[in-house]
């Protein structure tokens, strides 16, 4: 207890790192929000760079935390918590996160599966995309018509995932030769 008698948080090495990753997730996350849409509703997805980053660095657990606490806090900040998008994106983020403990565990399985970020990136990508539109259709718009957009939106997480993929690879990178010291292992 400290003098004023409340008890003191310990915190781990871990902690930090979560938090640190989070906060980058969750800045990227509103900038994002704040950029225009050709299509709404349709976002790249750069938050989620640093979801694929978080678990080839750090694993699965870190890379969980890190998207729920983007969307979490991201939409407390941006003003949608509780709202529809609120909906999507946590729907999107659980989705992705179960397809991505999935590609990890069999990874870590089966190391010549091999998934590397830009795999985890498209897996993430097209899983985000079934996971909101799952939502949008059972929940939200209950519509046929609805089905006719699906293509055209997985295209889309297909392209964002490839980009997004590309990002991770580069930072993931970057990361690993600051923590090696210069050298790539």
């Amino acid at each position: 207890m400290n003098p004023l008698g409340h008890r003191k948080i310990l915190t781990q090495p871990s902690d930090h790192r979560i938090a640190w990753w989070a906060a980058l997730a969750i800045t990227i996350h509103i900038v994002e929000s704040a950029l225009p849409s050709p299509v709404p509703g349709l976002k790249l997805g750069l938050a989620n760079v640093i979801v694929v980053a978080v678990l080839v660095l750090y694993g699965w657990r870190d890379a969980v935390w890190v998207a729920l606490l983007r969307v979490l806090v991201g939409s407390l900040l941006v003003g949608t918590f509780l709202t529809p998008t609120f909906m999507l994106s946590l729907s999107g983020a659980c989705a992705s996160l179960l397809a991505l403990g999935a590609g990890y565990y069999y990874s870590r399985l089966l190391p010549s599966w091999g998934l590397g970020a830009l795999g985890y990136s498209l897996l993430a990508a097209q899983a985000h995309m079934l996971g909101q539109f799952a939502v949008a259709y059972f929940v939200l718009i209950p519509h046929p018509a609805l089905f006719k957009l699906l293509p055209v939106l997985m295209t889309a997480a297909l392209v964002f995932g490839v980009i997004s993929g590309m990002i991770a690879v580069a930072m993931i990178d970057k990361v690993q030769k600051r923590v090696n010291g210069g050298t790539s292992r």
